[in-house]
């Protein structure tokens, strides 16, 4: 028998829900669980998901997610050192044949993040910068890029100050300063065993550094200590120039929620190689740290897109072949430099894949040890094909240097 509801019949109604809809309602009202207001209201958000992307209300009761555009775009949460938001990827440390740090590639890869309009750089910062190079090696590096970002448009210096202790800590702390780059970042130190490590390590920090805001990367090497959400506020109550995290330690999306329930926080950079960034930048992180310096000039169109909300399509367009590009990791050799120093290579920034490698277990070689990366022709196939998709939002023209 035909059902009427206030002069909409049920054939009418289901006519304009999709196929999965309508069954799910069919389905419910031959079992006596539908209402006349829940099939009206569900005829109306299937008509209305159709025209805006809208999606239905889950049958878990969880509340269905708004409009795409309702989730963009990221504001600022304090007006503090604004030249410090946005994507601020790490460069990775470029090697000769030899195996000796290639300073002038890597005031190259500086003018690269620039030409590519990335907000920013950090160095060293990676594993590859901060483990497996010698003090000198650092302490060079962070003058060629001082003098080499003197001169550009738009990416802002981000030096990596940290130590194996609080005195090793501070030989690259006084260096910085004197260097006056746009902001610093500090990673846990490998003795911190404890909360009171943490706070008295940050603290001669924040003595040098009394001008530049300080950013804090939550995650340690060799069995050193995690901040606690609890620390890391109580240091941004303390000092006026920290509140800067990049959270990467596990349980993430808690921690990112509890440092942004606090006013003391600045800002939060989502890390984990950028997987999480675009969901994390809903949740009120505002930028990105990680060692993806090969896509700069994507990096800095997503977070053009996720600040003014003008296309979010376009935004899950870019996101999603971005991170069809990251899961060769799954497939082909290496860790973050690993394919990524072919992309280096192919857009004209490296001239080797050689990089330097871990001793047993993790520990730091006494003389460096070596590797050329070799790709055989179908990795580099697969490598190339994948990134064909992201050409049409890359910046135009070629690098020059």
């Amino acid at each position: 028998m035909l059902l009427r509801y206030d002069g909409f019949d049920r054939d009418s109604v289901l006519g304009g829900l999709s196929i999965f809809n309508r069954k799910q309602v069919i389905h419910m009202n031959e079992n006596g669980q539908i209402t006349r207001r829940r099939i009206l209201k569900t005829a109306l958000v299937g008509v209305s998901g159709v025209a805006t992307g809208t999606l239905l209300s889950t049958r878990s009761g969880a509340a269905a997610p708004g409009k795409t555009t309702g989730q963009v775009p990221v504001t600022l949460r304090s007006s503090d050192f604004p030249r410090f938001r946005g994507p601020f990827p790490i460069l990775s440390t470029p090697f000769t044949t030899s195996g000796t740090v290639d300073f002038e590639v890597l005031a190259r890869e500086a003018r690269f993040a620039d030409w590519c309009e990335s907000p920013g750089m950090i160095w060293p910062q990676s594993n590859d910068s901060v483990d497996l190079l010698t003090q000198d090696e650092k302490l060079e590096g962070m003058e060629v890029l001082a003098k080499t970002t003197q001169g550009l448009k738009t990416s802002s210096l981000c030096l990596g100050v940290q130590g194996q202790d609080t005195d090793d800590m501070l030989v690259y702390a006084k260096h910085a300063k004197q260097l006056s780059p746009t902001a610093i970042i500090s990673r846990p130190p490998d003795s911190g065993k404890t909360q009171d490590d943490l706070r008295q390590y940050w603290r001669a920090l924040a003595a040098v550094i009394t001008e530049q805001p300080v950013m804090i990367q939550t995650t340690a090497r060799r069995g050193g200590a995690t901040p606690s959400t609890e620390l890391l506020i109580e240091l941004a109550e303390e000092f006026p120039n920290f509140g800067y995290v990049k959270e990467e330690s596990s349980p993430v999306i808690p921690r990112i929620r509890a440092l942004l329930a606090s006013s003391s926080i600045r800002s939060v950079f989502s890390a984990r190689g950028a997987y999480g960034w675009l969901y994390e930048s809903r949740l009120g992180t505002e930028g990105l740290v990680t060692e993806r310096i090969a896509y700069a000039d994507i990096l800095a169109k997503i977070w053009t897109l996720m600040r003014n909300g003008s296309d979010p399509a376009k935004l899950k367009d870019m996101y999603s072949k971005l991170t069809l590009m990251f899961n060769l990791s799954q497939t082909h050799p290496g860790n973050l430099r690993g394919y990524s120093l072919h992309l280096l290579k192919m857009r004209n920034v490296f001239r080797t894949m050689i990089s330097r490698q871990y001793g047993p277990g993790g520990s730091t070689p006494a003389k460096p040890i070596l590797q050329d990366l070799t790709l055989s022709q179908e990795e580099i196939a697969e490598i190339e094909w994948r990134f064909e998709s992201l050409k049409p939002y890359l910046k135009s023209g070629q690098f020059e240097g």
